[in-house]
């Protein structure tokens, strides 16, 4: 069999927040002080205590000694800020009192009540300092000058107080209350001098109502949980000594598994490590041999897609028809068969009811996973083969791309009616939809990698490459994507930064597509077919290069391959040898009788030589561009 795989293109006032509470939310009658003991708690206080980053004031104890190696007292305000994440108030309150030590000074207290509380000449006052003012013969919190809290290096601190006053901005729109607002955006925010955009961007939203405030502004309202973002991103710029960062302890436990997990080269349990015993796993519970083989594909495997519930695994390539099948028995569940020319690209919706197939015919369908039933034909790139399609998250609809004409890369509604049009100057590779919804990152024939803002429809940024790519994909957590590039390397890229995290090298590709993909129970493999008919998989965190799998015929390509996400244990991959090989652990308790090879009714066909033509099925339109 002389296999060649699918070949790709060759080608307010400004006063720091001293005023009084004007222009803004109205303070309470009866003013309740909170407490630093504890991150939400009250107590009162006239602000004379003293101001040491959490010290309890009325304990007086000797120099600490170190905790076997660690700061005493940073170990235990993190302990008394996690007890009260579990809940244990009790007994946080009891260590506090017995270690002296507080999670946060009183002023850090009040400055997270008057945020929480919309206290907003409060919060800008506690945030950046004050100067004493004539209270009218009460008692002020601060009862004196207030030095402000500490930040971090680099802060900007208009940005900070940008931050405050939208809020206050934004609520004060909120409760209708226009003349309030306008004086805020007029007299706070714009003396800031940031950016025009954002400013043009709050004004615009004088004219909503409530809900279109909410829905143009991306904000949930004041009884939402903006307040509480609000406090975090703040918290973010202010010294973590002074305020610990929320739930501190609990990042530093995830740390402490991310480390182990980055020296696990098998790490693929289902289960998160335990924090009891040092973790590693074993090599024997990895998926390092075929216990199935799959016949039945009448030509070269070139796209394949285990649904997202890990039940159905769907396939194509170089043969018109798509097959589905039954992964608790690998039995075909449907075969699709109205396309005319290879289908070389398929997706499934989120929810798994629907699959949608892209071919070289100039069509793209969408079917019915239960009945196989086609329910919608695109036709519009004509007379341009489809080359790759993604779903929106929330499968209401569906991008698909293109190499050529005036609708290179579209939005779909589920129903078949275009939603948008991009258009774009270049050739459409492949493209995918990050998971939050955020952003589409395309790949095209002329070695770009172009990044839209999925929910306004405007590109980010690009990037110009000096090789080829061949297939994109973006991880579960919409962080980064996973780039296959022709030039024997794979690229994990940063989509918020777009620098490289990692680079995964030793497979062999320079001449056809190949579909390489995240793998494993969390996501921390990568793993990819070769040109030299081997499997490939890297531990993504570090890198490494863990196993190279033996199996599909030689010589040849492993165009394809696919992890099922239900089953860490079990990933697929596709070939020119026409096979689709199922992986499993040695152990596995993959049932006997399926572990038998399943042969197609034209078994004898499958074993004669395939064959590319390169101006027709087999091989995406050349490129009049050069490599860069």
């Amino acid at each position: 069999m002389t296999a060649q795989g699918m070949r790709f293109h060759q080608d307010a006032s400004t006063s720091n927040g001293s005023q009084n509470a004007s222009n803004g939310s109205k303070q309470p009658a009866h003013h309740t002080q909170p407490s630093s003991n504890g991150t939400n708690g009250h107590t009162t206080t006239n602000g004379s205590l003293p101001q040491k980053n959490g010290v309890h004031p009325l304990t007086a104890r000797p120099t600490p000694q170190p905790f076997y190696g660690h700061d005493r007292e940073e170990v235990t305000r993190l302990i008394i800020q996690g007890l009260n994440d579990l809940g244990y108030r009790g007994a946080a309150n009891t260590l506090s009192r017995e270690s002296g030590y507080e999670v946060e000074s009183p002023a850090v207290a009040l400055f997270r009540h008057a945020v929480l509380q919309g206290e907003w000449s409060e919060a800008e006052s506690l945030l950046f300092g004050s100067e004493p003012q004539d209270e009218g013969g009460g008692v002020s919190i601060h009862n004196g000058v207030h030095q402000g809290l500490k930040f971090v290096d680099g802060v900007d601190q208009n940005h900070l107080r940008f931050q405050l006053r939208t809020q206050k901005y934004l609520e004060l729109l909120e409760s209708k209350d226009l003349g309030r607002a306008l004086i805020v955006l007029r007299q706070e925010l714009t003396p800031l001098e940031q950016e025009r955009s954002k400013l043009q961007h709050l004004s615009s939203l004088l004219v909503n109502t409530p809900d279109g405030l909410k829905k143009e502004a991306k904000w949930d309202g004041a009884t939402g949980l903006s307040r509480q973002i609000l406090l975090q991103e703040l918290s973010r710029s202010i010294a973590p000594s002074v305020m610990i960062p929320e739930h501190r302890l609990a990042d530093l436990l995830d740390q402490v598994k991310k480390n182990q997990i980055s020296h696990c080269l098998y790490h693929n349990p289902s289960r998160s490590p335990s924090l009891f015993a040092d973790h590693i796993c074993d090599r024997s519970q990895f998926p390092l041999r075929t216990v199935l083989e799959l016949s039945q594909n009448a030509g070269e495997v070139w796209a394949m897609a285990f649904s997202h519930n890990g039940k159905m695994l769907a396939t194509s390539g170089q043969a018109t028809d798509v097959l589905i099948y039954d992964s608790s028995t690998f039995q075909i569940m449907h075969k699709l068969t109205e396309h005319t020319k290879h289908v070389a690209y398929l997706a499934w919706s989120p929810d798994d009811t629907r699959l949608i197939t892209c071919s070289h015919d100039e069509t793209a369908r969408v079917w019915d996973a239960l009945s196989g039933q086609c329910m919608l034909k695109i036709d519009h790139h004509a007379p341009h083969p489809v080359t790759a399609a993604a779903w929106s998250p929330d499968g209401q609809s569906f991008v698909t791309g293109s190499l050529h004409g005036n609708h290179r890369l579209c939005l779909w509604s589920i129903d078949g009616e275009p939603l948008y049009n991009w258009n774009v100057d270049y050739r459409v590779q492949d493209c995918a939809i990050s998971p939050n919804g955020k952003r589409m990152v395309v790949i095209s024939s002329e070695c770009q990698i172009v990044v839209y803002n999925y929910e306004n429809r405007e590109e980010e940024y690009s990037i110009l490459l000096k090789s080829q790519m061949t297939c994109v994909n973006i991880s579960q957590d919409s962080q980064h994507m996973l780039i296959n590039m022709a030039n024997s390397e794979i690229q994990l890229i940063n989509i918020d930064t777009a620098e490289i995290a990692k680079r995964f090298m030793g497979q062999q590709q320079g001449e056809f597509v190949i579909r390489s993909t995240f793998g494993g129970a969390d996501q921390n493999l990568i793993i990819s077919g070769s040109e030299d008919s081997r499997v490939y998989i890297w531990h993504k965190e570090n890198g490494t290069l863990i196993e190279t799998l033996e199996g599909h015929q030689s010589p040849g390509c492993v165009n394809v391959v696919a992890w099922n996400p239900a089953d860490p244990c079990m990933f697929a991959s596709g070939g020119d040898d026409r096979k689709v090989r199922i992986w499993s652990k040695e152990n596995s308790d993959f049932p006997a009788k399926r572990r038998t090879r399943i042969s197609s009714a034209n078994n004898s066909s499958a074993a004669s030589t395939s064959s590319h033509d390169n101006t027709g099925r087999g091989s995406y339109e050349q490129s009049s561009s050069s490599v860069h």
